[in-house]
């Protein structure tokens, strides 16, 4: 069974920079990502990274504010976020996909473990 630990997260000004991690406890052969979820609103996702890290995607409202990254030898990934928003407060979850489910998905129910979210609030 793999689990997934976030880590990083906490209050900063909007306009600021924050970047969480997510350790996973073995190695990840497949894609992974990071989604979040505001208040009263549905969990969306963020960004995705291939098994091998070269291929990225990122939602259209991060895009070139936020960069997603993963070191396989460290069963890590990590999200750096820049020009933070108040909108951008959320709880950020990772998620991974199956084993040699090398393709990014957009879609929260292609992710079959999940970590327990860490916080990240932007105040104004």
């Amino acid at each position: 069974q793999v689990q997934l630990v976030e880590s990083g997260g906490g209050l900063v000004q909007a306009g600021g920079s924050l970047s969480v991690s997510c350790a996973a406890s073995g190695p990840i052969v497949s894609a992974m990502g990071w989604f979040r979820q505001a208040p009263g609103k549905e969990r969306e996702f963020v960004a995705g990274v291939g098994w091998s890290g070269g291929n990225t995607d990122h939602a259209d409202s991060v895009k070139g504010r936020f960069t997603i990254s993963r070191d396989s030898a460290k069963n890590t990934v990590y999200l750096q976020m820049n020009s933070l928003k108040p909108e951008d407060t959320a709880v950020y979850y990772c998620a991974a996909r199956r084993r040699n489910e090398w393709s990014i998905s957009s879609r929260q129910y292609d992710y079959t473990y999940w970590g327990q979210g860490t916080q990240v609030t932007v105040s104004s």
